[in-house]
């Protein structure tokens, strides 16, 4: 494993843990201030700007909280140089598991998201039955 490789999967755990514990500061720490998150899983375009995130993730209950199992996995990390890097990641939030394509910059000395492109479906009953258990 290259040390970029492992510099960026070490930057995701701020990505997984903020997302399933529902912590802003913690995602602040992956996420540039100007990166934006684009899926069209309802038919038209949806375009989020990181405020509109974050208040998404102030507003709900976590993961974490709900009782689900925390489930995420790097699927695979594609570098064009030392400083530009494709991430594509599985992580499951509350009913949901989402594929996420994440594009990352290295911007003064460590690893951030500048946009994300993702996709999501029903998590897999056997995870949503543990979480009511």
């Amino acid at each position: 494993m290259s040390s970029a490789y492992a510099e960026i999967a070490e930057a995701l755990e701020n990505y997984f843990s903020g997302f399933y514990e529902g912590d802003v500061e913690t995602l602040e720490k992956i996420f540039h201030p100007s990166a934006h998150l684009y899926a069209a899983t309802e038919g038209p375009l949806t375009d989020r700007d990181m405020e509109q995130v974050y208040e998404g993730v102030r507003s709900r209950q976590s993961s974490a909280s709900r009782g689900f199992e925390r489930f995420d996995r790097i699927l695979s990390i594609d570098q064009s140089g030392p400083e530009a890097a494709i991430a594509k990641v599985q992580i499951a939030l509350g009913d949901q598991l989402y594929t996420d394509f994440l594009n990352l910059l290295k911007l003064n000395g460590r690893w951030q998201i500048i946009s994300k492109v993702y996709t999501g479906e029903p998590r897999p009953a056997a995870a949503r039955q543990e979480a009511a258990e």
